[in-house]
């Protein structure tokens, strides 16, 4: 009777355990996530309001943010009859380089081989190699992709930079069509 006891206590536990959200997943990545799922859309189900309007450039505030971020948008590019879509989010700053590159590992931690699921297509899993940034670059970036990538999704990238603004260093999360920025960048020029 003791051993049936501890079995289904052992049982229950692990049932728990399994039914939480974060224990084989992080905010992170649900984010993420939720962010590639709408990037066929270009971002249309998780763009919000409109923040600000320049000649080429209408950003808007994005619906999905990553937990502790401090500013998370779309960016809308109109560059030669050419519409780009970005999405953007600062996920840390701080003047000091090594809480950032700490914060900096922590992201890639958590986004690196990630399996992304998308309705009516194979998994994908998130895959980069880390390079540790040093505080002599004022611009250090990691740039992940989606494995295997097909249909629309194989010009995805995805981006964690840690660079330095103003003397503060900022932890940047990106999601973007590189086919479309590259062809849109090069048209402006």
């Amino acid at each position: 009777m003791r051993s049936t006891l501890i079995t289904l206590a052992l049982l229950l536990n692990a049932t728990w355990l399994f039914s939480q959200d974060d224990v084989f997943s992080n905010k992170t990545n649900i984010a993420l996530e939720k962010v590639i799922r709408d990037f066929p859309n270009r971002f249309h189900n998780i763009r919000g309001d409109m923040i600000a309007q320049h000649a080429q450039v209408v950003e808007y505030k994005s619906t999905i943010s990553v937990p502790g971020a401090s500013y998370c948008s779309i960016r809308k590019y109109n560059v030669s009859n050419n519409e780009v879509y970005d999405w953007n989010c600062t996920t840390f700053n701080s003047p000091n380089f090594m809480q950032a590159r700490a914060k900096f590992k922590e992201i890639y931690d958590q986004i690196e081989n990630t399996i992304i699921k998308i309705d009516g297509q194979k998994p994908f899993i998130i895959n980069a190699q880390y390079l540790t940034p040093t505080e002599m670059h004022n611009m250090n970036s990691i740039s992940f992709e989606l494995l295997p990538a097909v249909n629309e999704m194989k010009n995805l990238k995805i981006d964690l930079t840690l660079e330095k603004e103003s003397n503060i260093w900022k932890v940047k999360l990106s999601v973007y069509d590189a086919e479309r920025k590259l062809n849109a960048l090069t048209a402006a020029n």
